[in-house]
């Protein structure tokens, strides 16, 4: 087994002991293929308000631009399916969001991983990036082979889904590098058919600007009239398309006990959404991703399904 085997196999050994799902690395070079892509979906729009798209174009392209002399890219991804769900009939949450904020959780994880690569291989630099960066996660992920895009723009992994977080370690390291895989949604079309607001405008294509998730999260005006009764109950986030999606009944619940939700979460009825305090908030979402909508989103949201 050569260096570039051996370091590979060590790095793929210990993200599978701190938790990770899978553990794929790809060439960092320019995402050729990306680009035009990219560049069209901000040309129409499809990013709303999300104007922090716009920015570091190169650097969404190129890693090279954000960590200089780095060789390779390690993607990882971390399971974060629920074991149960909440109450049906109720206001809904992203299931993503039901435990601890993955940010925090993921990045203490790589900084492991980081130490553990200096201290069996050597002096690295590197930076590890969670959703948090001008980083191209998915198409970075699906290039080191962990999964396919699918029809409804999220990475796909056969016998396993897409419930799952993806990250990366952009590293100055030559390593062994794993190969995409054949897209499995076939004919399939279920996503399409099931966004209640019609965001996935064609296969592979969603307008951001239309997604549930852009309304209830990223948008911070007051939501569009013309959207009123497509949201499906949805108050943070949406999980239609990926629960409709055939792949994922393969989903299995995460081991990650600080993905768990808040006790009290799974059982909040419609009414206690509506009459939620802020100190309720707090106590539930106290560590949350919901936390960023703040009180005053997520009761913007709950006052716009109600009426």
């Amino acid at each position: 087994m050569d260096i570039k085997s051996k370091r590979t196999k060590l790095i793929k050994t210990e993200a599978k002991r701190l938790g990770f799902l899978s553990c794929g690395i790809s060439k960092a070079e320019f995402l050729e293929e990306e680009a035009p892509r990219l560049e069209q979906w901000l040309n129409n729009n499809m990013h709303g308000e999300m104007g922090y798209m716009e920015n570091h174009f190169d650097k969404r392209l190129d890693p090279t631009k954000l960590v200089e002399g780095s060789k390779s890219v390690i993607s990882l991804l971390l399971n974060y399916f629920p074991e149960k769900t909440q109450i049906k009939n109720t206001f809904k949450v992203s299931k993503y969001a039901y435990g601890q904020d993955y940010h925090h959780v993921i990045k203490s994880k790589l900084r492991l991983l980081q130490e553990f690569i200096s201290e069996e291989i050597g002096e690295v630099d590197g930076r590890a990036f969670v959703d948090s960066a001008p980083v191209l996660d998915k198409a970075w992920a699906a290039k080191s082979g962990l999964g396919w895009m699918g029809k409804h723009s999220n990475l796909l992994t056969q016998q396993v889904g897409s419930f799952y977080f993806i990250a990366e370690l952009i590293v100055d390291l030559e390593l062994e590098y794993d190969s995409p895989v054949t897209d499995h949604c076939g004919t399939c079309t279920a996503c399409i058919d099931a966004c209640p607001t019609e965001a996935i405008v064609e296969p592979y294509v969603v307008d951001g600007s239309k997604c549930i998730s852009y309304f209830t999260i990223e948008l911070k005006n007051e939501i569009p009239t013309s959207v009123q009764g497509q949201f499906d109950d949805w108050i943070f986030g949406c999980d239609v398309c990926q629960d409709v999606c055939p792949w994922n009944k393969f989903s299995k619940p995460h081991r990650e006990p600080l993905f768990d939700p808040h006790p009290d979460l799974l059982s909040i009825t419609k009414k206690d959404w509506e009459e939620i305090t802020e100190d309720v908030f707090k106590r539930v979402f106290q560590k949350s991703a919901v936390k960023r909508t703040k009180f005053s989103g997520l009761k913007r949201n709950i006052e716009f399904l109600k009426k």
